[in-house]
């Protein structure tokens, strides 16, 4: 058997230390790496977070380097990339922050050995997350129902494998479920009936027999998990959400990154002194692009030395956000506005759907880099 290594990547974030702890309770025998790679800009509350999972685990977190060689001798790992690029910082149109600092890293550390990357992507999330180019890794998604990368899928359910996996199905199905699967493994893919379609019948007829067909395929190609003789997470059938990761983690003694602990702030509505709420709704730099304003307003408020830290990087007409500068935003009168329009806007929200500070997190995931906030 061809060894393959199982590894998982610690962002300092809730659900990949949630994903650590979760696999760790569940499949003791799997000999899982844990891996980081630190930009040296997180916030003091991902590092805390990291050395309490250390702890927990009972083992040690390799931190993967992106330069061995600091020739520029900068602050930091991100401060060595910026010098390169010419101060030109990252955006969401230029994400070489990700590329130099967490995926680039990444695939240097793997190699070309077949490799399971286990990634935290919730059951309540639609997104896939990084798929790494390599073809000697394959990701892994425990937390949802379709444990599978978008790319096995596609490859499996391509119209010209119908047979293939109907044999497989025969194998792993009574006549009776096999009865009533047919009309969904016969019929092709086209514009009435798309590839997400048959995935969600298949998985409605069972996934645990919908992952063992997909097991007994990968073991036609050069996938990584095709190269196992057993994968436990076959039998998996759970869907971990936003709520089941917070309870992972203080039942762990973990517990949540220490960001997203809810501090109230004052704002002036008409006359009337209101209390809002604001925390952090990702891992990722302090000085992360992808942050709301009322984060920025948090940092500003909690973190000042690190808001004068994002602030310096803004010279020669490069900023963080394209509308206003952080010096900008710092200014009373503005800071007063960004939290009178969350305040409005999150109330107003509350009234009509009940939404909480969670939601907050979920609408906050939908926008950003799955590589860094996992």
């Amino acid at each position: 058997m061809t060894k393959v290594r199982h590894v998982l990547g610690i962002s300092g974030g809730k659900d990949s230390a949630a994903l650590a702890l979760y696999l760790r309770d569940l499949y003791p025998n799997l000999n899982i790496e844990y891996y980081t790679s630190d930009t040296g800009r997180e916030l003091d509350e991902t590092y805390a977070l990291i050395e309490r999972l250390k702890s927990a685990l009972g083992r040690d977190i390799t931190e993967i380097k992106s330069i061995e060689n600091n020739n520029t001798n900068a602050e930091s790992n991100f401060d060595h990339f910026l010098e390169l690029y010419g101060g030109y910082l990252p955006s969401s149109m230029a994400r070489w922050c990700t590329k130099k600092l967490k995926l680039e890293p990444f695939e240097d550390y793997i190699g070309e050995e077949p490799t399971i990357s286990y990634v935290g992507i919730r059951g309540d999330e639609d997104r896939e997350g990084y798929i790494s180019k390599k073809s000697n890794v394959q990701s892994i998604f425990p937390f949802r129902e379709n444990i599978w990368s978008e790319d096995v899928i596609k490859k499996m359910l391509s119209n010209q494998n119908i047979e293939q996996i109907q044999s497989l199905y025969r194998e792993v199905l009574s006549t009776n479920e096999l009865e009533s699967a047919i009309p969904y493994l016969s019929k092709k893919l086209g514009l009435n009936f798309t590839q997400k379609q048959k995935l969600e019948a298949l998985l409605r007829i069972g996934v645990k027999s919908f992952n063992k067909v997909v097991f007994q395929f990968l073991k036609t190609t050069d996938y990584p998990v095709g190269k196992l003789d057993s994968f436990p997470l076959i039998e998996n059938e759970d869907i971990i959400r936003l709520d089941d990761v917070f309870q992972i983690l203080e039942e762990s003694g973990v517990g949540a990154p220490g960001y997203y602990k809810k501090l109230e702030y004052e704002v002036e509505i008409d006359g009337e002194i209101k209390k809002g709420i604001y925390a952090r709704s990702r891992s990722g730099c302090f000085f992360c692009f992808y942050q709301q304003k009322i984060e920025w307003v948090w940092l500003l408020e909690q973190h000042p030395q690190l808001f004068e830290k994002a602030m310096t990087y803004e010279v020669d007409g490069y900023t963080w956000m394209q509308e206003e500068t952080l010096e900008e935003l710092a200014q009373p009168e503005r800071v007063i506005a960004i939290k009178k329009e969350h305040y409005l806007r999150t109330h107003r929200t509350q009234s009509k759907f009940a939404n909480n500070w969670q939601d907050d997190i979920l609408e906050a995931e939908g926008v950003g880099c799955a590589s860094c906030f996992i």
